[in-house]
């Protein structure tokens, strides 16, 4: 049987898993794809949590321990989060070693209520890599506006980042920039850049669902055929367009010079990692995501369906993004010319993405507040899981 996860991977795409549970982690889940199916690390985010911890049987033991010791909800959430993450670094670590710190990376994201306090991010980005304690933990920061000087202070203090949360071309170049500067001023502070990662994640899907709403709606409103045709033949191209001019940008700033000092140093690229590539279109193939945006030196994080749909019928290419600039740019500019104004679609797509974060959050601590209130009244089963590895 062809290996089509293995050929995917030796194009040079990292395949990451865009899920984690405890279930996943006691059960051998999460091992078996590292083993099996070429999974090199883990995205998580607070929708994963919330969903993870709403099955709390798995939790039980250590929600008891919390309730029984007083502990706040917000700082078990964290307890219960980081002790999943640090668990996931531990079963990821050989693919860490393996790839000399490159891969084997676990993503834990700040509280999204501080995606627009700048202070407030950093502090708790570095409360989190304290506590997991984990050389190949990723903090997770938001490409906000706020959130760009964090990932520069977090960079600074040596701590490795997964900015999150990016839509625009403009605004992937700013996360570079920030990027560009915490190693600076890592190096400056004397951390050893062979040790700090980071990944940029450029959001996929999510595109499309927003531009093809409105391409919808302007089609509905067009007057004649020849323009409902237009505008129907827009639609799914949108987000891989801006993906692949993405890579365009990120292959320019890591030739440059300023990049070029810092690799003598040691350090490691920030490497594109395209996120949200479940389809939400069911008229779309459902891998189209990965097909059309293997390149060199990325990364594609993944739910499990997708990991196993490429792995079914995928079909690897080689490289689908570095020849596909200029019409990548032809597909942005008849987007405009259709009337989809894209700076509004990203800023849209940026507000609603925090937004939507902080309520999993929220849905997370409601959760855990009524599983505590549980545990505290002996509503909770018995520790049946208290063997976790770390």
């Amino acid at each position: 049987m062809t290996d089509r996860l293995a050929e995917l991977s030796a194009t040079g795409v990292a395949i990451w898993l865009d899920d984690l549970s405890r279930t996943r982690l006691s059960s051998g889940g999460l091992d078996q794809l590292r083993r099996e199916k070429h999974v090199v690390g883990v995205t998580t985010n607070p929708t994963i949590f919330a969903k993870a911890l709403s099955d709390a049987d798995e939790y039980n033991w250590q929600l008891r321990d919390l309730a029984t010791r007083g502990v706040t909800v917000e700082e078990s959430a964290r307890m219960l989060t980081t002790y999943d993450v640090r668990w996931a670094c531990d079963v990821m670590r050989p693919a860490y070693d393996a790839t000399n710190g490159v891969d084997g990376r676990v993503s834990i994201e700040v509280d999204p209520r501080l995606a627009h306090e700048t202070d407030k991010t950093v502090a708790e980005a570095k409360a989190l890599w304290w506590l997991v304690d984990r050389p190949n933990l990723f903090i997770k920061i938001p490409a906000t506006a706020d959130g760009l000087p964090a990932i520069t202070a977090t960079l600074a203090e040596g701590i490795s980042v997964n900015v999150t949360l990016i839509f625009s071309l403009e605004r992937y170049a700013e996360v570079m920039d920030a990027f560009l500067a915490g190693l600076e001023q890592a190096r400056a502070n004397g951390h050893d850049l062979t040790k700090i990662g980071s990944v940029a994640s450029f959001f996929v899907s999510r595109v499309d669902s927003e531009v093809d709403k409105r391409l919808d709606r302007i089609g509905g409103e067009a007057a004649d055929a020849e323009g409902k045709e237009r505008t129907a033949a827009l639609k799914g191209r949108a987000a891989i367009a801006n993906a692949q001019l993405a890579y365009q940008r990120y292959s320019e700033v890591f030739s440059s010079d300023r990049w070029q000092a810092l690799a003598d140093a040691g350090a490691h690229p920030q490497r594109p990692l395209w996120a949200s590539t479940s389809t939400k279109n069911p008229d779309f193939r459902d891998v189209i995501y990965v097909e059309e945006l293997i390149a060199p030196g990325t990364v594609n994080t993944m739910p499990e369906a997708v990991i196993h749909a490429y792995a079914d019928h995928g079909e690897t290419r080689g490289d689908t993004v570095t020849g596909a600039y200029d019409d990548a740019r032809g597909v942005l500019d008849a987007l405009t010319a259709a009337g989809i104004d894209l700076a509004d679609v990203v800023a849209v797509l940026e507000r609603e993405g925090v937004e939507k974060f902080e309520a999993s959050w929220n849905e997370l601590l409601d959760g855990v507040r009524k599983s505590l209130d549980a545990a505290a009244h002996g509503a909770a089963t018995p520790n049946k899981a208290a063997g976790g590895n770390p």
